[in-house]
């Protein structure tokens, strides 16, 4: 997986992850399209442990990918319902307030 996290001053951070092969790659949901780049989603892979800690922490989260939405799943994160399907690629975000 691709993981970048986006330090905003005054407003705290966004964690962005996304499966390997999905990066590089422009995705479409009706007339939208959703372009997977190494800018938002970082250019590093990292393992699964790397991604667990990041969204542990991460008070808003962006992503996209069967195995990264999974992940966030399984930790309890996010619910399948919380999901949106982008053609058969599932994509999901977290918002703390």
């Amino acid at each position: 997986m691709y993981l970048k996290v986006h330090r905003i001053p005054g407003a705290g951070e966004v964690v962005a992850v996304c499966d390997a092969e999905l990066l590089n790659v422009t995705l479409m949901r009706g007339d939208v399209k959703v372009c997977i780049t190494g800018g938002f989603y970082g250019t590093e892979r990292v393992d699964e442990e790397e991604v667990r800690k990041a969204l542990c922490d991460a008070g808003n989260a962006n992503i996209i990918g069967k195995r990264a939405v999974a992940l966030a799943i399984a930790m309890g994160l996010v619910t399948e319902a919380d999901c949106i399907m982008i053609g058969d690629v599932p994509h999901t975000q977290i918002f703390r307030i």
